[in-house]
């Protein structure tokens, strides 16, 4: 196991990268609010002529995502693509591209975030409130809700062995209150107590293919995967031999010296990712800056 490279910035890499796939929570932003630095080092990778894919586990489909970034003052309309968890199981739930997909019924019990139905607009879906009529569960967030709080639906989604379609597998994520509940977990629940979960996003292969069409006249030596989760990013990039950076002030930012000298962080993400039995990323940025 190889200890990372500490750099200062993420302008250090960007002439060994043409390519790069971003994710959004805790490298550009915590849902609130820019983070300090990244929209200029987004602008100035930009500049620099850069491909950037914009890969997130957001369970909201792209165009949300896109008036997020534009809302925070980002480049929105300059990059790649901006592929996202819930774009892509939109297209799975639309597409049915046979089982398990084609298998799932139409009656949808949904969990999203501030009632949004983006999500399963356009679909051939019946939306239900009550798991006795639905065929499936479909989760794009949780609403501020803890996971444990939907025990009793999981229970009687499980009684019925109804599947689960999870449109972001992220089971924490950073906001400006710290660290908050994500679908993932709840996802876990589920399986945890026998149920059947479909996960859309990373670290699952399928949503790399639409990054890497996007970024299609690049190898992938000259791509370079930044994101803040070891369990997601890291390891969703290494797997399909991309390079990879962790940002360090993100998800981990509880578990690791982040603004400790290059050796002490270096060794510490190493030992985290070996503690987990997760792959040590390539790089480690201690925030998403230039």
């Amino acid at each position: 196991m190889s200890r990372p490279r500490l750099v200062p910035g993420i302008g250090a890499l960007a002439e060994r990268y043409a390519g790069f796939l971003l994710d959004q929570w805790g490298v550009l932003h915590d849902g609130e609010r820019a983070l300090p630095g990244a929209r200029a080092a987004l602008q100035a990778l930009l500049e620099r002529g850069a491909s950037i894919v914009l890969l997130s586990n957001s369970g909201r489909r792209a165009a949300t995502n896109r008036a997020r970034l534009a809302a925070l003052g980002f480049p929105h309309e300059r990059l790649a693509d901006v592929v996202t968890s819930g774009e892509a199981a939109w297209r799975q739930l639309r597409e049915r591209p046979g089982p398990p997909w084609s298998e799932l019924g139409r009656r949808c019990l949904l969990l999203t975030i501030d009632g949004d139905l983006g999500p399963v607009e356009g679909l051939d879906l019946v939306l239900v409130e009550d798991p006795r009529r639905a065929d499936f569960l479909f989760v794009t967030g949780l609403d501020g809700r803890p996971a444990e709080a939907f025990r009793p639906l999981l229970e009687a989604a499980r009684a019925r062995d109804l599947p689960m379609v999870c449109a972001n597998p992220d089971k924490l994520a950073p906001s400006p209150r710290g660290l908050v509940e994500s679908p993932g977990l709840l996802a876990a629940l589920y399986e945890a107590a026998g149920g059947r979960v479909l996960y859309v996003g990373k670290p699952h292969a399928p949503i790399y293919a639409a990054c890497l069409r996007a970024l299609r006249e690049l190898p992938l030596s000259a791509i370079l995967a930044v994101g803040d989760s070891l369990e997601h990013d890291i390891v969703g990039a290494h797997a399909q031999g991309l390079a990879t950076c962790l940002v360090a002030s993100g998800i981990h930012a509880s578990e690791l010296p982040v603004e400790s000298p290059v050796e002490p962080l270096a060794a510490a993400v190493e030992a985290l990712a070996a503690r987990a039995g997760l792959p040590v990323p390539d790089f480690v940025l201690r925030r998403f800056t230039l």
